[in-house]
């Protein structure tokens, strides 16, 4: 099987090399006869972002007879894919080609009208973008890749792997997957999305002081009180005006800001401790480890204990 690779000039190494790693280990395990190329809209040599020159890029006649067209990633801005790539993605799809975006490689797909009207996905950075571009997507965060059949896109970066090692399982089975995961050494198969990866940034100052006094002071409590009435108390404001204030100076309901606050502190504390989830649940303001749960999954996709899995520093207690 022929799997054909778009390199571009600032495209990084990583990106370019993930699907290579991944379909030529399927040969040089002897699983099947697979064959990556590189190829780009001229046929000139490229340079990657981090300033390697790669020469022996084929033009974009070489993706003609390719089983799969792989576009690996895509230029940090964005920008629209020319004709001659969606033409191409098109012809290729057309003749029954499985096409495959890779972390912002989605864009370009979604140019060629290869996604209309279908769920993708795409690095979490990228997806305000490409849903005002094209508004009939919809960006499903909770997965690393989805896959149609005929097109696959996945999310960010390493999340790439995970999309690749699908592509050999769908086609060569579990076993073979297994074996290629083995041999470079990752995980054969991750559950959850990228969700948990995406910062939802809160102003590290609110413009009002007495905001930023309630907010430093709050962080410090998070294991007490913090409804609305109690914050407007600290903040020597009435209800109303506490309110209407804090909106302004963060862009958030009080309610909203210290769910966010104690859910971060809750990653931290996973993530850096071996604290019990149920201390964690406690420190943290949410009484039980019940409602802990409840707000992490519908925040983050995935529940406490699998995000510890995933980032734990330190060994969790029994």
């Amino acid at each position: 099987m022929r799997i054909a690779i778009y390199a571009f000039t600032g495209i990084t190494m990583f990106h370019l090399s993930v699907p290579q790693m991944v379909f030529d280990e399927v040969a040089r395990q002897g699983l099947a006869t697979w064959e990556t190329i590189l190829f780009s809209d001229d046929a000139e040599p490229i340079t990657t972002a981090e300033g390697y020159q790669i020469t022996g890029v084929r033009g974009p006649e070489a993706a003609s007879g390719a089983e799969v067209v792989v576009v690996p990633s895509w230029y940090d801005d964005g920008r629209p894919a020319g004709h001659p790539l969606r033409e191409l993605l098109v012809a290729s799809h057309d003749r029954g080609a499985s096409i495959a975006g890779l972390c912002l490689g989605t864009f370009p797909i979604a140019d060629a009208g290869l996604l209309a009207g279908r769920k993708a996905v795409t690095h979490w950075q990228g997806f305000d973008q490409l849903t005002a571009r094209h508004p009939d997507l919809e960006i499903d965060d909770s997965v690393l890749y989805i896959d149609h059949g005929d097109v696959i896109t996945s999310a960010g970066t390493a999340s790439a792997l995970d999309a690749c090692l699908h592509m050999v399982r769908t086609r060569l089975g579990a076993a073979a997957a297994n074996q290629v995961a083995r041999s470079l050494v990752i995980a054969p198969h991750r559950d959850g999305g990228q969700a948990q990866y995406i910062q939802r940034p809160l102003p590290e100052r609110a413009e009002d002081d007495s905001i930023s006094a309630v907010l430093n002071w709050a962080a410090h409590h998070l294991d007490e009180d913090l409804s609305v009435e109690r914050l407007a108390e600290v903040a020597h404001m009435s209800l109303r005006t506490f309110i209407r204030t804090f909106r302004a100076s963060t862009g958030a309901t009080p309610a909203s800001w210290v769910r966010m606050r104690r859910l971060d502190e809750a990653r931290r504390a996973l993530e850096t401790s071996s604290l019990s989830i149920d201390q964690i649940a406690v420190n943290c303001g949410f009484g039980s480890v019940v409602t802990l749960r409840q707000n992490f999954a519908a925040a983050f996709k995935v529940t406490p204990s699998e995000y510890r899995r995933r980032f734990e520093a330190q060994p969790s207690s029994p």
